[in-house]
């Protein structure tokens, strides 16, 4: 059984797409470039707030100072519309209180700024124990750079081959490889399932019920 469960937030916990389009949106429209589909931003999210904003930006408008002021709008807009139409993904509140049942712990591991990560969490899951809430913070680099599951692992003393990494992306699987610990690949997220297999994923599920039995009878689902 594992003791330790670390999950991604975006894609994963939560659908926030809608939002952090608009939020995108918002800060291209007030720094007078075209906006996106929300359609399309499932393939700009994923490596943090700075390289969604260098993606929606014309190629050639991708300077560091614009990228700043960009991300000065988007954290503003963002701050105030980040619950507006996310939810968790259906069966995820279940999931976590049936993994605390057994006595698994449990943490999240994003590259969303660490405000809105904890914001988001207290939010939508004020009933569920968390050991660990990390997003990104300026000392630590953004996944698939593993230091941000080492700092959970500091603070939740846990050995590796009882700690499952569960995201909806390449970019979770490669931090769950390059972290030397398990991963799991869900089908309901941002990505494709195709990305999960590009990437190496150890496990594969569709519904969330599925990582319980991962996470408490320590087989594979692929």
């Amino acid at each position: 059984m594992k003791s330790l469960v670390i999950f991604d937030l975006d894609g994963t916990l939560l659908n926030t797409i809608a939002d952090l389009g608009e939020a995108a949106n918002y800060a291209l429209e007030k720094s007078g470039f075209p906006t996106h589909s929300i359609s399309t931003y499932p393939y700009f999210v994923g490596n943090g707030v700075r390289k969604l904003l260098e993606r929606v930006l014309p190629e050639e408008a991708r300077t560091e100072d614009i990228i700043n002021r960009m991300r000065t709008l988007f954290v503003e807009y963002y701050d105030s519309h980040m619950t507006d139409n996310t939810y968790p993904y259906p069966g995820i509140p279940e999931l976590l209180l049936q993994l605390r049942s057994h006595g698994i712990k449990l943490a999240v591991a994003s590259n969303k700024y660490d405000s809105a990560v904890k914001k988001l969490i207290s939010h939508f899951f004020p009933q569920i124990e968390w050991s660990a809430m990390e997003g990104q913070k300026p000392y630590i680099p953004v996944k698939p750079d593993p230091s941000i599951v080492f700092d959970i692992l500091s603070k939740v003393p846990t050995p590796k081959s009882e700690v499952l990494y569960v995201g909806d992306s390449g970019v979770d699987m490669e931090t769950a490889r390059r972290a030397c610990i398990t991963s799991c690949g869900v089908t309901w997220g941002f990505r494709p399932e195709s990305e999960l297999k590009k990437f190496f994923a150890e496990n594969i599920v569709s519904e969330p019920g599925q990582i319980l039995d991962l996470a408490v009878r320590d087989h594979f689902i692929i």
